[in-house]
């Protein structure tokens, strides 16, 4: 393909862990960001920002689509000397439904466009730049490729032993970080309980413990295999499957309301897990409604299609 100068990419929100996969299981929702992108002659980096933390983000450089899409210029090259973007965001900021990673994705896909690549062939490169910057390829798998993923990453050894280095090396054709898209069981109706408080990933992850009891590792090993089998072939099994003992009720001081509503949704016989890092709870229903005596006090219910296409290209 040629090197447009204009390109558009609309982004899918994702949900991560989804219970016990915790930074291997993701599910893309059909609630998106759209990120327009002007390739110019003239130096300087002009942004636009509406919708979702339109007040809260940077409108120049330090935008994290911006640093995505230069990101993935040090790998394919052809950055033009300026850029003008406007990025519509519907996905909530800080609130576990993946808005860094659609942003990140955003970002390399469009440089890949504008640098006359065609993305669908660049999924693999693509990947590692997008979960390099997540530091894991979950959230940034599903909003690239659509549906439901499990991920994981490959440490690289090199000579003498040493690990690898933190960062991908984007030019090596060996990934470290990979992920195999499924499609999702047409019974399953996510609604997204979308807490009105934000959470931090950083703050989540400092409550993990350095190590957990081998049972509680055996029955979430179990569960995250079981998880596959539910999201796209027994979703009767979903209840088993979104058990967990690795995370979640070590989160619990950080999401209180939304751990208790986990539990509220389960106890009337709806899976539900917190979703990433929370607060925001999904739920895992068969019609895309709730229990009507549940209380939602706090939080905003949003029924979410499964998004199957991942991250779409508009060449204009």
């Amino acid at each position: 393909m040629g090197r447009p100068t204009e390109v558009r990419v609309r982004v899918p929100a994702s949900s991560a862990n989804l219970g016990p996969g915790f930074d291997s299981l993701g599910l893309a929702l059909g609630l998106y960001d759209d990120v327009e992108v002007c390739a110019t002659a003239e130096p300087g980096v002009h942004v636009e920002v509406e919708g979702e933390g339109a007040a809260q983000v940077p409108c120049d450089e330090t935008h994290l689509v911006v640093r995505a899409m230069r990101t993935a210029w040090a790998l394919f090259g052809d950055e033009p000397a300026g850029l003008r973007m406007r990025c519509r965001n519907a996905i909530p900021h800080s609130r576990g439904l993946g808005s860094s990673a659609a942003a990140a994705v955003a970002g390399a896909v469009a440089a890949c466009v504008l640098s006359g690549r065609d993305p669908k062939l660049e999924q693999e490169a693509l990947l590692q730049v997008t979960a390099g910057m997540e530091g894991h390829a979950d959230n940034a798998a599903a909003s690239l490729l659509g549906g439901f993923v499990v991920a994981w990453e490959q440490v690289q050894v090199v000579p003498g032993g040493r690990r690898g280095a933190e960062t991908p090396d984007c030019g090596n054709t060996s990934a470290r970080f990979h992920a195999v898209r499924l499609d999702v069981h047409a019974g399953i109706a996510p609604v997204a309980l979308v807490a009105g408080v934000e959470s931090s990933t950083k703050t989540t992850r400092g409550l993990l413990p350095e190590l957990v009891p081998l049972p509680d590792a055996a029955f979430t090993g179990s569960r995250t295999a079981l998880s596959v089998l539910a999201f796209t072939q027994r979703p009767e099994l979903l209840m088993a499957a979104t058990e967990d003992r690795l995370h979640q009720g070590y989160r619990r001081p950080a999401y209180p309301e939304s751990a208790d509503l986990v539990d509220a949704l389960r106890a009337r016989g709806v899976p539900a897990a917190i979703s990433g890092a929370g607060p925001t709870v999904l739920a895992l229903t068969s019609a895309g409604t709730l229990p009507e005596e549940l209380d939602t006090t706090g939080f905003t219910a949003l029924p979410l299609p499964v998004d199957t296409l991942g991250a779409q290209v508009e060449i204009g």
